[in-house]
Formats: structure tokens, C-alpha cells, sequence
């Protein structure tokens, strides 16, 4: 089944927004980024099921934020990256990254 991020972020809206807003702003952003550990550590695993869920994860809580401040994930994302590199304009991006070995 495929949904727009638009039609996700709904969902989550639906489901959790009663929950989010009793909690906060603040809160919700710590459950966030305990969820952003959560798929750091599932990557050490090398479990593609675990991972799966943890991004899943990670994406619901962005949800829940968004829609406590009222953005729209969908639109925000396309006009910052739908031209490509929002540095160098390029797809894909040729920008040059500190990493001491270059992404190929």
C-alpha cells in the first residue's frame, strides 16, 4: 500500500494529535530523538525487520512534531529539495562533503 506523506502525516494527526498536544512541543521532541537512537542502534544490528520499524518509527514522531507546529512535511520537503541539492542546485549533489573517504 502506498500513501503521500501528506496522507501519513493525517493519519498521525488522527491518531496521536489529542495525545501530542497534551504532552508538548518539548516532550514530543525528546520521544523523537529517543526514536532517532533507537534506529542509530538498529543499525549496529544489521536487522532489516528492526530497522524498518525504527524508521517507521522515526517518521511518525517528525509527523507528530510537524503537526504540533503546524507543518506541512509534504510541502516544506518539495520546496526545499524538489529542484534537487539546495546547496548546488544538482541531481545528484555534487557539493563536497568533509568525509575523509567521498560518497561515490
Amino acid at each position: 500500500m502506498s500513501v503521500t506523506v501528506k496522507e501519513f502525516q493525517n493519519l498521525i494527526k488522527r491518531t496521536f494529535y489529542h495525545k501530542d498536544s497534551l504532552r508538548g512541543v518539548e516532550k514530543t521532541f525528546v520521544w523523537f530523538v529517543e526514536e532517532v537512537g533507537e534506529l542509530a542502534k538498529s543499525f549496529k544490528k544489521k536487522e532489516r525487520e528492526l530497522m524498518e520499524a525504527e524508521f517507521a518509527d522515526v517518521f511518525a514522531w517528525l509527523c507528530s512534531l510537524a503537526n504540533l507546529v503546524d507543518v506541512n512535511l509534504e510541502g516544506v520537503s518539495f520546496k526545499k529539495y524538489g529542484k534537487g541539492c539546495p546547496k548546488c542546485g544538482k541531481i545528484p549533489c555534487i557539493c563536497k562533503e568533509p568525509f575523509k573517504k567521498e560518497v561515490p
